[in-house]
């Protein structure tokens, strides 16, 4: 490398980690200040705020918009190579505008490349710590999933129940079907279940059994009946931050089970999937967009540089919360709603880097 390879990498890791320093030190200050009640409150210990919480808080947040950070950090320091002309020098001196991009698409890449090891691997170790912390000392850790909840525990055997108290473990209107086959061969209903917590059974009241076997059929009724299931209060649960404690391997098996097992909300755990890959690679694209933008000598200088930037990053955050809850909602693909963001901005750098200085 050149030594202006060099100095163009240095100055890009240097900016981008004073900035994402500077805002992670923000970010602290008003966190404390939000969660001091809570923290005093639960007499949380100090060195589990420290190391358990916010050393982990700072791994979370520091990644979850590094790629934004590295749009204003490309933004602020080509814009002052600009506005002291070493732009202007370094393509006088015959380097090609792509030549120089370069070194800014090594650093980005250095970047990209440790977003996707910390997205997929070192991000869930610290999310399990910080969200272990945030059950424990902040918030209850387990609230209830909703209405109209639907199992798989087996092959053949599925229930659903139409609401599901997780304060007190019961649920209302449940339904266990075992099938074999396509013939169904039990049904259970029950107006409500309840979890027994000391021999973790199920208490079952006002229920409704048919047993088939070919021409035969038993029934029964009673208005209480305890029994084992192969369920527990937690598989009726809602926990979407679980999702982010686990890494990628982790993460593709838990949706390959929740699709097997009918339950909802599976267009959550895609998104999060998809947007482990796709935020490290729009770290490349914003790249490009930031460096043809700032490296223009305009009235304004850094300033307005800096007021594009920031303005690119809020389009870009509109796009992502758009299209994302149009997935969950409106059943736009997943793959989709998390990429389309990337795709318009790939094609606004491509558009960029063609009418960049040369």
């Amino acid at each position: 490398m050149k030594t202006i390879d060099l100095y163009i990498i240095r100055k890009f890791l240097s900016t981008f980690f004073f900035i994402i320093s500077l805002l992670i030190v923000i970010a602290i200050v008003f966190d404390v200040s939000e969660k001091i009640d809570d923290f005093l409150r639960s007499e949380a210990p100090l060195k589990a705020i420290i190391f358990d919480y916010y050393l982990n808080f700072i791994i979370y947040y520091g990644n979850m918009f590094s790629f934004l950070i590295v749009f204003l950090a490309v933004t602020f320091f080509t814009s002052r190579m600009a506005a002291n002309t070493e732009i202007i020098a370094i393509l006088s001196s015959g380097i090609s505008f792509k030549r120089m991009l370069r070194p800014f698409m090594m650093a980005a890449g250095m970047l990209a490349v440790l977003s996707l090891l910390f997205n997929n691997f070192l991000v869930p170790l610290a999310n399990t710590k910080r969200i272990n912390f945030e059950n424990q000392y902040i918030r209850n850790a387990f609230r209830n999933s909703g209405k109209n909840i639907h199992r798989q525990l087996s092959p053949d055997t599925y229930i659903s129940v139409s609401r599901f108290d997780a304060t007190n473990n019961e649920g209302r209107k449940f339904t266990l079907e075992k099938f074999q086959g396509s013939e169904l061969k039990f049904i259970l209903i029950a107006d409500r279940i309840k979890w027994n917590e000391n021999d973790s059974t199920w208490a079952f009241y006002n229920y409704f059994t048919r047993d088939i076997n070919g021409l035969e059929e038993t029934m029964k009724q009673g208005n209480k009946m305890d029994t084992l299931i192969q369920l527990k209060p937690e598989d009726f649960g809602q926990r979407l931050t679980n999702i982010e404690t686990m890494n990628y391997f982790q993460l593709k098996d838990f949706i390959e089970q929740e699709k097997s097992s009918g339950a909802e909300n599976i267009e959550f755990y895609l998104i999060e999937l998809y947007q482990r890959f796709s935020y490290p690679m729009a770290t490349f694209i914003l790249t490009i967009i930031g460096v043809s933008i700032a490296s223009r000598k305009i009235r304004g200088g850094t300033g307005l540089h800096l007021a594009i930037g920031i303005l690119l990053c809020f389009v870009y955050l509109l796009f992502m919360k758009m299209f994302t809850v149009g997935s969950t909602n409106s059943g736009i693909p997943p793959i989709i709603a998390v990429w389309i963001p990337n795709l318009i901005f790939g094609a606004l750098s491509i558009y960029l880097l063609a009418t960049a200085p040369k």
